[in-house]
Parts: C-alpha cells; structure tokens; sequence
C-alpha cells in the first residue's frame, strides 16, 4: 500500500534565490489541550522551545478549532470553509450508532477534488511544499483511495500523510512505523523524533529554491499515549512530589509526548536559524481540537468532541520575527478557518474568496493594526455522535448558545462573565437564547447542512447499551445528556 518514494527529488530543481515572500512552518498538533504548554498555564508538562516560541511571537487566548474531532478540523484549515459547508463533518471512518435517536446524514469521508487546498494556492505562487505526519482526510479501501493523498493535493511531498488517524504500524509510536516515505529507523526509534528528522532534512533542501510551506502534522498528542521509558520514568518521579494546585492532567507517558513535541519544535527553530531563513519564516502552532483527556489546566469545561470550550478551544502561536511584535497576547476569537486567508494575505497575494469562504484573514491583529475582526460570530456543526448527543453551536460575541438535536434542548453561557461554562442561562436569558438559536439555524441554511432525521431502528436499550460499551460512563459529569 506504500506509495513510490518520492523524497526531495519531487520538488522543483529552480535554485535561484529565496524571493521576499515569507516561507511558513505550520505545526499541527493533535489531540492538543488548552493547557498542554507552560505558556497556556501547564506546569507539569514542561514545553520550554514552545514558551520561548510563545514569547518572541503573539499568543492568542481565544482561537478555535472548527470542530471537536480531527478530520473536519483539519480540512477547515486546509480549504478555508466551515466542515458542514464541506459536508464533512465528522472523523474518518467517524462512530457507528445504529441504534441512535437521530440517523447521521450520509456526510462526505474525503476531500473533495474541486477544493482548492492552501498547498495548491500557495503552489500557483510559486511555492514549494511539503507535508509530514497526519492526512486522515482520506477514505480506508476504497477504489479511489490512491487519489486521495496529500501529493494529490498540492503537496510535493508526503512523508507519513496516510488513511490513518493514529500511528497504527506495528510499533505504533516506536519502530517500525510502516508509514510512506518514512523509514523505520532502529528499535526504539520515536515516531516524532523520526518525522522531525524527516523535517529538519526537507529544510536543508527546500530553503535554497522557492519560498515554501512545511506544513508538519503531528500524530502525538493522540493515543496511543506511549512515550520513551526514560521520559515516563522522568514524569512519575515527577508526579511524586508535585503539587497540582491547578487540576492538570498528570499522565506521565503523555506529559513525555509532549515533552518530545517541545524537543522537535526547538529542533525546528534551531535549524531556521542555522540556514538564516528564520527572519523571513512564519511559523504556526496550534492544535486540531481539545486534549483527549478529563480533566484541563484552567479549568476549561469538556475535552475532545465535546461542544464545550475544553473541546473547541486551542493554543495558538505564531512568530515572524520584526513583523509581529514579540510577547503580545491577542484576546480576538479566531477559527481554524481563518489559516488559509491569512497565510496568502501575509504572502501578499490575492484573497480567494470563493475558496476560503468562510476564513477571514488575521493579518491586521498580528501587526498590531487592529485589535478586533469585523466578524463577530462563530458557528459549529456536528450531526454526530461521540462523546455527546450531536449539536450545533454558535459563539457570537461574548454569549455561546448550544443545541443538542435529540430533542432541542439549549445550553446559553457568556463566556465574559463565565468562562467555564458553569452556568446554563437558557431559560433566565430565553429572548438571547431564541434569537441565537434563529441566526443559528438561518446559517446552518446558508452553508447547506446536513441535518439528521428520525432513525428508523431506533432502540433505546441498545442505544444506551452501545454508549456503555464506548466507555463513556467513565466522564459521567460531561456526558452531554446520555443516560448510562
């Protein structure tokens, strides 16, 4: 199933030099959690190459991920449009509940082949790119699976980018790893130390042609939650002794996953500034949709797949040295959407509307010129089940309203007065709630959502048996409205 290697050779041989257009290194974690980093409130992970990041760039506060799970996200920021315009709106293969109240509208498994991808925008500008680690925006054994792969679309080169969305080689996160165009190394061999290494080599060679984008997909932080036993070992004698006066998630193994994301990200930065391209390289950090975890620094409500802030909300840094003023914080509410428009515009090309239809571009916050967006509302959309009954939300302006298909009940919160989501003012603040509820669905119209009918097969004993065995009784204060 591996594809031809295609290594370096595939990208252009036009070595001239570097123009003024600035190249980008977009790192995409997965499974990243609101309080994964020291800079977002972590001190029992320790990230210090990312809080140095933070510090000589702009963190934002308020950025989010178009939705709780990670293929739909993932392609929000690749095409610029929400997942219900896209019609693909859930994870790839996504949860079977035959049994369910509501039936999952028939939603799209693949990117489509008419999008036109940031890679494939910046390309026609002369870009050259390069993608490593996590696709899963492709179908698993389907007739058209080899159309599917990031060097379909726009990426001159795939390193690890497959139908998976987790590491599922023999050795999951250690060799081998039996992803394209990465070898299996040795024994012991750490998957994201491999994939960085895979990194560092595409920038010795990348940088000396036209300006480019590494767009690097992290599999770590998502489970299987395994980490070098030294690192683990490092975390429990930690854990020992360390006072969690902040209620963080204190896994070992996990906390050593994110201590060799931080080591790659520093291997990154130092190798930007070994070849002298870092002043004309923007670099992005952020994350696909909540920490897959119970319990979040900060005390952020839900994790990944829940409508709640834990679920949506992500760290977000971006640098680019003497253009973004270094050590601001940014409090503006921003999308994953919003990627595509504001790479072209800091690229200086032309915006494509049409293509990123719902993004907006961040260019005036990262220069300071404006503090706030014209755009003051956000939606999501998930006709699904996973960890919750399937719902929409919308984030306009400080109030958040949720609405839970099943049978319409609403959530109302504002997220000024009440950042954790602690207080349910649906029925004080009812004549908010309605109005919301109509811009809502007035909008679900305008993208052409799908929505879900009445399940035929519907049972409630085998429904409810189903959620038993997904585990979910385990987070029995985030459940959403189930009954286990």
């Amino acid at each position: 199933m591996k594809r031809i290697l295609l290594g370096l050779l595939m990208l252009p041989s036009l070595f001239f030099a570097q123009t003024e257009k600035p190249n980008f290194v977009f790192l995409l974690v997965d499974d990243l959690g609101w309080g994964d980093f020291g800079c977002y409130g972590a001190s029992f992970n320790e990230t210090p190459n990312i809080d140095k990041l933070a510090s000589e760039g702009m963190l934002f506060t308020n950025a989010y991920a178009a939705c709780t799970v990670c293929s739909p996200s993932r392609a929000a920021i690749l095409t610029g449009k929400y997942p219900a315009r896209l019609q693909l709106t859930d994870w790839i293969d996504g949860h079977k509940y035959p049994y369910a109240k509501l039936k999952v509208p028939d939603w799209k498994m693949k990117m489509g082949p008419k999008e036109v991808l940031l890679p494939e925008a910046l390309k026609e500008e002369g870009y050259n790119t390069a993608f490593l680690g996590k696709w899963h925006l492709m179908p698993e054994g389907q007739a058209d699976f080899e159309e599917h792969y990031p060097t379909n679309h726009g990426f001159d080169v795939n390193i690890g980018g497959r139908e998976w969305g987790a590491p599922k080689g023999p050795g999951k996160y250690f060799s081998p790893f039996d992803m394209p165009n990465l070898d299996n190394g040795k024994p012991g061999d750490f998957l994201t130390d491999k994939l960085t290494d895979a990194a560092v080599s595409i920038l010795d060679t990348i940088n000396k042609q036209n300006p480019f984008l590494l767009y690097f997909s992290y599999y770590t932080i998502h489970g299987p939650v395994m980490a070098p036993p030294e690192l683990v070992k490092k975390y429990k004698q930690k854990a020992k002794t360390f006072t969690n006066s902040k209620n963080e998630y204190m896994d070992p193994a996990r906390a050593g996953m994110v201590e060799k994301l931080d080591v790659s990200v520093g291997r990154l930065m130092a190798k930007l500034q070994d070849l002298g391209i870092d002043d004309n390289t923007v670099v992005i950090l952020t994350g696909d949709n909540g920490g897959n975890y119970d319990e979040t620094t900060n005390g952020l409500k839900g994790f990944k797949g829940f409508s709640h802030e834990g679920g949506t909300r992500e760290p977000f840094l971006v640098k680019w040295p003497n253009k973004i003023k270094a050590g601001t914080v940014c409090k503006e509410k921003v999308m994953g959407t919003d990627f595509y428009p504001t790479m072209l515009d800091l690229a200086g090309l032309k915006l494509r509307k049409k293509q990123h239809m719902d993004g907006v571009s961040m260019l005036p916050l990262l220069t300071g010129k404006r503090k706030e967006l014209k755009r003051k509302t956000l939606y999501w959309h998930y006709p699904h089940y996973h960890r919750t009954k399937p719902y929409g939300a919308i984030l306009d302006g400080d109030w958040k309203l949720i609405e839970f298909f099943e049978e319409g009940n609403l959530e109302l919160y504002n997220l000024k007065d009440d950042p954790f989501e602690s207080n349910n003012l649906a029925a004080t603040e009812s004549s908010k709630a309605k109005s919301l509820l109509k811009k809502l669905k007035k909008w679900r119209v305008s993208v052409g959502a799908q929505m879900m009918e009445v399940n035929p097969n519907y049972d409630t004993t085998k429904a409810e048996k189903q959620l038993k065995k997904k585990k979910i009784s385990k987070r029995k204060k985030l459940t959403e409205g189930f009954k286990i």
